[in-house]
């Protein structure tokens, strides 16, 4: 069997009604149309499985890869649990315009009634027009009556938390959070593997048809949690040429690096796979006996948990965002 190594994968690219140019033109995707909103990186969801784009392993689908790997891919501890699903699913998201309204049940309501897995995410803004915000949970104490009420008189905005945004900043989403990416934000998400979204308020917009999209307000109501929060942006140390942790959750561990000198990587003590997007900047990744893969803005790199030692090299001020399940 040949050895693994640093794997690119073809990104899946998405339109959407809200999606813009920032996804071509920052990201540098070349195939991305002028309303593509996601830019899907690493996917095990079914219908959109990621496939290899470089090397011995081009064309084959990460499921294909896990199978014939397991744990030297992803770890033998994620191995165990997620068998052949790879479990996070990164993307680059651009919105041009307002996404919807929405919220994401967690793991218990999202197997009872899909199937799947919930959906507790992060973002990782990467640019923001000026004045751009996002909405995250609820600004002042309600229950499900009130927001019922709120939300049938079109009034459901007045009780939500706007946050307006700047390149660096963190949003942890835990499932159940009603939440929304405001206009004019590009930003990494970080989310389990799973596409479930209940739509609660879309701003009245219509399709190209005229028709309004669909809404979820009956499943929604059973998935939100109505607790207001001191605060919902999550703060973390910015300092150059270190490895700082700015999510750790059961799903996922995020650590942020911003360097400009080379960084020597020790991964001995995870089990798992480490993933690698490139949010600023660019470089190589050195692994093994003197081999190197290059990475640029735009980019995800799926390191192997196979592999445990690596040296990080910018060419340029890079930003990093570092992603493993612990």
């Amino acid at each position: 069997m040949n050895e693994l190594y640093p794997l690119k994968f073809t990104p899946i690219l998405k339109d959407k009604i809200w999606g813009g140019q920032k996804i071509k033109s920052l990201l540098g995707k070349s195939k991305a149309s002028d309303r593509c909103g996601e830019s899907w990186e690493i996917s095990g969801v079914e219908g959109d499985i990621s496939r290899v784009s470089e090397g011995f392993l081009a064309g084959n689908e990460i499921s294909e890869l896990i199978e014939i790997y397991m744990g030297d891919l992803v770890g033998d501890k994620v191995y165990e649990k997620f068998g052949l699903e790879f479990p996070l699913l990164l993307k680059y998201i651009d919105a041009a315009d307002v996404l919807s309204i929405q919220v994401h049940p967690d793991d218990i309501m999202a197997n009872e009634r899909h199937n799947s897995f919930g959906k507790t995410e992060m973002w990782y803004i990467i640019q923001a027009d000026p004045g751009s915000e996002l909405i995250s949970g609820f600004r002042k104490p309600l229950d499900q009556a009130t927001y019922t009420k709120l939300l049938d008189s079109g009034q459901i905005e007045s009780v939500l938390n706007f946050e307006k945004v700047s390149p660096g900043d963190v949003y942890f989403m835990p499932a159940g959070r009603v939440h929304a990416i405001g206009k004019g934000i590009l930003l990494a998400e970080i989310q389990q593997s799973s596409d479930v979204t209940y739509r609660i308020y879309d701003f009245d917009r219509k399709d190209e048809q005229g028709n309004g999209r669909e809404l979820h307000t009956a499943a929604a109501l059973d998935a939100i949690d109505f607790t207001v929060y001191d605060s919902y942006k999550t703060i973390y140390p910015n300092i150059g040429n270190q490895t700082i942790n700015a999510i750790s959750c059961r799903y996922f561990n995020t650590n942020i690096m911003n360097f400009n000198q080379p960084v020597e990587k020790d991964f001995a003590l995870i089990d798992s796979f480490v993933a690698y997007m490139c949010t600023e900047g660019k470089g190589e990744i050195l692994y093994g006996d003197e081999l190197s893969v290059a990475f640029t803005k735009g980019e995800t790199i799926l390191i192997p948990a196979v592999l445990k030692n690596l040296i990080i090299n910018p060419q340029l001020p890079s930003t990093l965002l570092e992603i493993y399940i612990k």
